[in-house]
């Protein structure tokens, strides 16, 4: 008899974990560069049919689990702000920069800013890394970025943003601030492919479709709704079996 009330509750777990997903993709919708989160079920462990008149070679699952896949890697719509320290990435691939904790992560999110010293940021604070500095005084309207990722004034050459990617990119683990960090499922940090370049005045917009995200949303919410109506259901049938015990 238990066994219903653990499949229903292993069912009500998975689709907080699937709520909680959409719920945080559409918080960001409109976040630069964000990637919606992608979740699957599996299923959990199967059993032997036990008891009286139990069919030979029958077995009993105990329900669903939601399994977090990584992140969705289709691009997002581009969005031009004419912005000269607004750069977005075409292709596949990211923007290299410098977390407080001193690790590397990648970002799609090119809203570039300087700091007091010059230095190129991310507007979420973290440096461009390998590190760009602009002259003192210079005027941001004054900036160039090339679709290669070079970073100059006028004439003079200041760096080169650098477009990297990782063998396995949906498997990147969610960082801080938008950005993600290098697992064992990505693979480590390599040069971005050849096609992949630069648009500057343009920001890359969230990859989240909010029309699919509302759809998931209720079909969670109903699913979950169902899960503890079942575990109702269960409570209800052990409340007469012991009543006809006694």
């Amino acid at each position: 008899m238990l066994e219903g009330m653990y499949t229903a509750a292993a069912g009500m777990a998975a689709q907080q974990t699937r709520l909680d997903a959409v719920s945080n993709d559409l918080a960001n919708v409109d976040t630069t560069g964000y990637k919606h989160t992608r979740v699957a079920f599996r299923d959990l462990v199967y059993d032997s049919a036990q008891g009286y008149g139990a069919a030979k070679g029958v077995t009993i699952g105990a329900g669903s689990a939601a399994t977090v896949l990584g992140r969705s890697v289709e691009q997002g719509g581009m969005q031009s702000t004419g912005r000269s320290l607004d750069v977005a990435v075409n292709g596949p691939g990211f923007l290299q920069v410098k977390l407080s904790d001193g690790r590397t992560a990648l970002t799609r999110d090119g809203n570039l800013q300087s700091d007091a010293q010059g230095h190129l940021k991310v507007h979420t604070g973290q440096l461009i890394e390998p590190p760009i500095k602009l002259p003192a005084g210079t005027d941001a309207a004054q900036v160039t970025i090339g679709a290669d990722g070079a970073v100059s004034v006028g004439t003079t050459k200041l760096g080169k943003l650098k477009l990297v990617d990782v063998p396995a990119p949906g498997a990147l683990q969610g960082g801080p601030d938008n950005t993600f960090v290098p697992s064992k499922g990505s693979g480590a940090i390599r040069a971005a492919a050849p096609g992949t370049s630069l648009q500057q005045g343009v920001l890359e917009g969230s990859n989240v479709d909010t029309a699919q995200a509302m759809t998931d949303m209720i079909e969670a919410q109903r699913a979950f709704q169902m899960a503890s109506k079942a575990i109702t259901t269960q409570d209800q049938i052990l409340s007469i079996a012991n009543q006809v015990k006694r």
